[in-house]
């Protein structure tokens, strides 16, 4: 089949948006627009054919999108649509089609980008562009059609007289041409606008003068026309991404209770028949297994968690990995780079960082474990403390298999308690601990018999 090279314009200030942030660097749906756009022609063309035109904060966006194979062009001169496309006409495939995209454009689909491909790939047009019709068109181009349903011009709004002010198919500004048609013809655009640049709505006149076709592709649904140009669209289009995440997952088997309130990313996968409940955030990369359970208001950052795990309400997760048959929270924090064994119980007001709970080990309540290792089946018990920042670094404590800290434990590390030992409640602990052993760290009990009543009786 003809290659299919995607360029992306992504060069404007977007002044609109009142941010000392590109643009296209804004997020919704949990990606920057640009990532959208980029991943939407991924699916249809290898990512070696995807141009990008970049030019304010170029270098942001070329970090963002550093992980990818995308190729970019630079726009040292905002001199419009025209001239952007001008500039990629060496990175064309003379011999297959391309599509222009925007940045700001999030929200087309796959399937409509692979119509539009296909429409102009099937059809003797030299050019086909995406329309819709709007009940208010205000603000946008008109689409004027000539007597066999080809686009005879765009005119835009202020230059439009009263009758193509009635028109309500609008220009979206997406096209899909042949390649070797549009690098031919980009040149004869002129700035001859008040603007003084170079306009790429030009285009179609100067093929159809040219004596060639341009097709239309309306599409239903003008939501995915959206562009972002303010905050208050593109809260619009987060919504639309949320909306389209959470219908996805419901149809795949996963129950979402209230879908409205949660939030879901973009690239978040949800195995079936697990229940997410009202206001819980589920972010990043975050991979969830089958018949886990999310609890209402929880946050799942980046995430792996395999079947069947419960976490309670008002539990925060982040980067970290949780096998199966485990239960998180409520009120429970893993705060970084965790991973916690199959049937692992992990507690209210619980909080690991860097930790590591063996398969079935249980801190059911208020604990702090942080650097640490700890073994299978051991128990740890409420108000226990891993004691891992001397000041100046992080040390690491080390709990065997089966072990049993008692409550309010302190563990000061480096410190390696063996298999099965016992810590007595309230101990303070600063050396090894064998394997088998009982240690106790504390001072002994002494009871000051009347001691109270004297007190009270002092004047």
């Amino acid at each position: 089949m003809d290659s299919v090279t995607v360029v992306i314009l992504a060069a404007g200030l977007g002044t609109r948006m009142r941010s000392r942030r590109a643009k296209v660097l804004h997020r919704a749906g949990g990606l920057t627009l640009i990532e959208h756009v980029v991943n939407t022609a991924a699916a249809l063309t290898p990512e070696e054919n995807i141009v990008i035109v970049v030019g304010h904060q170029a270098e942001q966006v070329r970090a963002a999108l550093a992980h990818r194979r995308v190729r970019f062009v630079e726009q040292t001169e905002q001199k419009g649509t025209g001239h952007a496309v001008m500039l990629c006409k060496t990175a064309i495939d003379p011999s297959g089609v391309v599509a222009i995209l925007y940045g700001d454009c999030p929200l087309l689909s796959v399937a409509t980008l692979r119509s539009l491909i296909d429409k102009q790939r099937d059809s003797d047009a030299s050019a086909t562009l995406i329309t819709t019709t709007l009940d208010d068109p205000t603000g946008y181009g008109r689409i004027i059609l000539d007597d066999y349903g080809f686009v005879r011009s765009i005119v835009e709004q202020k230059a439009a007289n009263p009758e193509q002010l009635e028109v309500h198919v609008i220009n979206s500004g997406m096209y899909c041409f042949r390649a070797d048609l549009l690098r031919r013809h980009i040149g004869e655009i002129r700035p001859d606008n008040p603007a003084r640049e170079y306009y790429l709505t030009d285009i179609v006149e100067i093929l159809n003068r040219a004596g060639h076709k341009v097709a239309p592709l309306e599409i239903a649904d003008s939501t995915e026309l959206l562009g972002i140009n303010t905050r208050i669209e593109l809260a619009a289009a987060d919504r639309i991404f949320r909306d389209r995440k959470t219908g996805e997952l419901m149809l795949s088997g996963v129950t979402i209770e209230k879908p409205e309130t949660v939030t879901i990313d973009a690239q978040v996968e949800i195995g079936m028949d697990t229940v997410v409940q009202p206001f819980a955030r589920i972010l990043g990369n975050t991979r969830i297994g089958e018949d886990c359970t999310v609890g209402a208001c929880s946050v799942i950052d980046n995430c792996v968690i395999a079947d069947r795990v419960a976490i309670a309400p008002f539990t925060m997760a982040a980067h970290s990995r949780i096998d199966a048959d485990a239960s998180i929270g409520p009120f429970a924090r893993l705060r970084l780079d965790n991973e916690v064994g199959a049937g692992a119980h992990i507690g209210n007001f619980v909080e690991l960082k860097k930790t590591r709970m063996g398969p079935g080990a249980k801190a059911n309540h208020l604990a702090y474990l942080g650097d640490s290792e700890i073994g299978e089946k051991s128990n740890i018990g409420a108000g226990t403390i891993t004691c891992n920042y001397d000041g100046a670094n992080k040390h690491q404590t080390n709990i065997g298999r089966g072990a049993f800290i008692g409550s309010n434990s302190t563990l000061v590390a480096p410190i390696e308690i063996g298999d099965r030992a016992y810590i007595a409640a309230g101990s303070v602990i600063t050396d090894p601990v064998p394997a088998d052993a009982l240690a106790l760290g504390r001072s002994r009990q002494v009871n000051k018999e009347g001691w109270a009543k004297r007190r009270k009786a002092r004047p």
